[in-house]
């Protein structure tokens, strides 16, 4: 099978990591052609048929179908298609609108550990903190012993509970819920009439979760923070900054639809407002990578003082991994710092 001949004013531009529809136009054994119009032909072969095999066998020639852009233009001239991948990022893109519309359903309780309860919803694995769960359900130990509150939450294993998701991380393959309602009138008077933006607050931490901190002001009445607004440094683990039970005083940054969101930073020295008088463009200064993402290597050069060296700068991402290690210290360049904004760019000084 070949390729639609296409001029380049014909073709529609299709970009990595879209989502396209197409008729389906040929099985093989082994492959699945989809005729994609004007922007050509695509193909799903090779591990992307394998791990669709199942999907595949209820699929018929002229069928419509929706697959996610895995390479623009392989050596075939074909453009190559997940399945998978994509109704995994319809999968993700529902969760956001769930959260949106604060769909609320009906999921059983998978599993249990010491900080609350596994949940599944659409294939995609969740968690349900402790702490957000309503008052029929929460574990109640006098004495706060982490095995009787597991033996308490192990109970609740094959109930079905209605919950709503409050966050989805599609990076981490996680979802989080909650079974409370933080969206109903009379919650929403509550907070508005005794909360406002800007007000500091004492409350209880009664659940660190992978994102975040959620903290009790007052009874029925929860915040969370970030985990963007725990601290000015990174922070890998949140629970390395709290744990259930601490007491912390925050500010409010947003009140909104009931929901308080919170900042434990807000309340702490911004190291950006003495950096903007140290540091410009062009300095040369040392460095420390503490961490590495997919757009490089993200350098402190002072407590909550950090910015990023493109991986650009080093051709890809083997290459910089080869010249700089998590820890150690290098010397770089500013190429880009706005303190108002907390950002700096930096390249690496060879």
């Amino acid at each position: 099978m070949t390729t639609n001949e296409t001029t380049t004013e014909e073709t529609t531009i299709i970009r990595m990591d879209d989502i396209v529809e197409g008729t389906v136009a040929a099985i093989e054994k082994a492959a699945l052609y989809v005729d994609l119009g004007l922007s050509g032909t695509g193909i799903i072969y090779g591990a992307e048929f394998m791990n669709a095999r199942d999907v595949i066998k209820r699929i018929n020639i002229g069928d419509m179908i929706s697959a996610k852009v895995i390479v623009r233009e392989n050596k075939e001239g074909y453009i190559e298609l997940s399945l998978k991948e994509a109704r995994q990022a319809l999968m993700w893109s529902d969760a956001e609108v769930a959260i949106k519309e604060k769909r609320i359903m009906d999921l059983v309780v998978k599993d249990a550990n010491k900080g609350g309860l596994i949940m599944e919803w659409q294939g995609i694995t969740g968690f349900l903190p402790a702490s957000q769960l309503k008052e029929e359900n929460y574990p109640r130990v006098e004495d706060g012993d982490k095995d009787k509150i597991l033996r308490e939450l192990k109970k609740l294993i094959g109930k079905r509970i209605s919950v709503s998701i409050i966050n989805a991380i599609p990076k981490e393959g996680k979802l989080i819920f909650s079974e409370k309602d933080g969206g109903t009138k009379e919650a929403k008077e509550i907070v508005s009439g005794n909360y406002t933006l800007g007000d500091e607050v004492n409350g209880t931490v009664t659940g660190v979760v992978e994102f975040g901190i959620f903290v009790k002001l007052d009874d029925g009445v929860e915040g969370l923070v970030h985990k963007s607004e725990i601290d000015w440094g990174l922070v890998e683990d949140t629970k390395a900054h709290a744990r259930v039970g601490d007491k912390v005083r925050a500010k409010i940054i947003e009140v909104k639809d009931g929901k308080i969101s919170l900042s434990l930073k807000a309340l702490k020295e911004n190291p950006w407002k003495e950096a903007a008088q140290k540091y410009k463009k062009g300095d040369e200064v040392e460095g420390v990578v503490i961490k590495f993402n997919k757009h490089g290597a993200l350098v402190s050069v002072e407590e909550g003082v950090a910015g990023l060296v493109h991986v650009s700068d080093f051709g890809d991402e083997g290459k910089l991994r080869e010249a700089l290690s998590l820890g150690k210290s290098y010397k770089f360049t500013i190429t880009l710092f706005d303190a108002n904004e907390e950002r700096m760019t930096l390249s690496y000084v060879k």
